[in-house]
């Protein structure tokens, strides 16, 4: 099940193999300007501010109708923002601790436990979750990975859908698979721009900035990511050396 270059047509979007050596007969690829450091790191944080100070907020309104008097026949609504909100941060929390964190000074992880935090984030999305994945422990850079393309596979379904996820060990890497399938099912300009290499140039920078972090790892590794959109469907697949 490795990775394979997807072929480019009218209705597919390409993100080509990491690499510095061109193919045969095939021109050099582009390089572009690498983000500063400082830049990526304001990014990073930013995307995960974003996504915590939803729920954040949510518990903080949840407080609010409970210490309203005006607003006591509301004290079960409250209860119950409050709890599904502390929830989703929680589950937000422990995923990008692995995701985008150093997770202390691991250097394998358990995929039972990648499995519970992508089910975390799941929980809270609209697609729903497969997940194959055979192997039993993975290294730090399959392990983000993992949780990263599993999570914009879900973003790829913001109506709903099954995000496949999938990885074998073969051939001394870890491939994987993460396959987005929905009525709606669509990558953003930016995520496609990120996995690339590319500066944002215009649109969203959560959105390129996870794109861009999980090329510049897998890059770091000596491994390689790839993306195939078509209709109802995006496909994520990466290597990662053991």
């Amino acid at each position: 099940m490795g990775p394979r270059a997807f072929s480019k047509g009218s209705n597919h979007a390409k993100v080509a193999p990491m690499s510095d050596t061109p193919a045969p007969d095939q021109p050099a690829a582009v390089t572009h300007a690498a983000v500063r450091p400082a830049e990526l790191a304001a990014y990073l944080a930013a995307r995960m501010c974003h996504d915590f100070i939803s729920p954040a907020s949510a518990i903080v309104s949840g407080i609010d109708l409970l210490e309203d008097p005006s607003a006591q026949d509301m004290r079960e609504e409250a209860l119950s923002l409050i709890a599904t909100s502390a929830r989703k941060l929680a589950d937000l929390l422990q995923f990008s601790r692995v995701a985008f964190g150093a997770s202390a000074s691991a250097e394998t992880f358990d995929v039972r436990e990648l499995e519970k935090l992508v089910r975390g984030v799941f929980a809270h999305m609209r697609a729903e979750l497969e997940w194959k994945v055979e192997a039993t422990s993975v290294n730090k850079p399959a392990a983000r990975a993992l949780l990263n393309l599993a999570q914009m596979a879900g973003a790829a379904l913001p109506t709903g859908g099954t995000a496949h996820i999938r990885a074998v060990q073969e051939a001394g890497a870890v491939a994987i698979a993460a396959e987005a399938v929905g009525p709606r099912a669509r990558l953003r300009p930016e995520v496609l721009r990120g996995l690339q290499g590319e500066p944002l140039g215009e649109g969203l920078h959560g959105q390129w900035v996870q794109g861009y972090y999980v090329h510049l790892f897998l890059q770091d590794a000596g491994g390689r990511v790839f993306v195939d959109v078509s209709e109802e469907r995006v496909v994520f697949a990466a290597t990662a050396p053991i």
